[in-house]
């Protein structure tokens, strides 16, 4: 099936770029990134960032680029049967414009990576592309937030990305103590 990626979320100021390889079906389907409702993304960026799933998307999209954090994918097109990133076809892959997007967005300083295949696709198919000074931009590989990738709990997925945050300037969000404390209760 050939998927169209969405366009990104993203202020001027977004000091990180989260890139994920290609929708899926239920994200196509709704027009939502990471729609699918066991993805870990939303409930992780809701630690990260208050972009928590209980809310309609476009709060939790105005609040993951409020908070810095600039989301899109690797692929602007490709073919790929079901949701799975490894049925990607890889001679099918249209990158992104990325030279332009971080020609708008200067500010980005680290680019993450929803996984391995979407840091895959962009070594492959982006980096040698880019000019010199994005080129040069840190990168960081985390987790897939997919149900798919379940070696890792959902705890374990959040302390990885919560390594992001220290590139938008601030700290961690935290859980109040008693909402903690309760949570560990029962």
């Amino acid at each position: 099936m050939h998927s169209q990626g969405f366009p990104p979320i993203a202020r001027r100021d977004a000091r990180v770029l989260v890139l994920g390889s290609l929708p899926g079906q239920e994200s196509l389907r709704r027009r939502q990134y990471y729609a699918q409702p066991r993805n870990a993304f939303w409930p992780i960026m809701g630690a990260l960032c208050g972009a928590r799933p209980e809310l309609p998307y476009p709060a939790r999209t105005r609040r993951l680029a409020a908070s810095g954090i600039a989301l899109w994918d690797v692929c602007a097109t490709a073919f790929r049967a079901g949701s799975l990133d490894a049925s990607i076809l890889a001679g099918s892959v249209v990158v992104n414009d990325f030279a332009a997007f971080l020609a708008r967005h200067r500010r980005i300083r680290l680019v993450c990576f929803n996984g391995r295949t979407a840091a895959a696709l962009y070594r492959r198919h982006v980096l040698p592309a880019l000019p010199a000074g994005a080129r040069a931009l840190a990168t960081l590989e985390l987790p897939s937030t997919s149900p798919a990738h379940a070696a890792l709990s959902p705890a374990r997925k959040l302390a990885r990305w919560r390594q992001l945050v220290g590139a938008l300037g601030r700290r961690p969000r935290r859980r109040p103590a008693r909402r903690a404390a309760a949570a560990r209760r029962g």
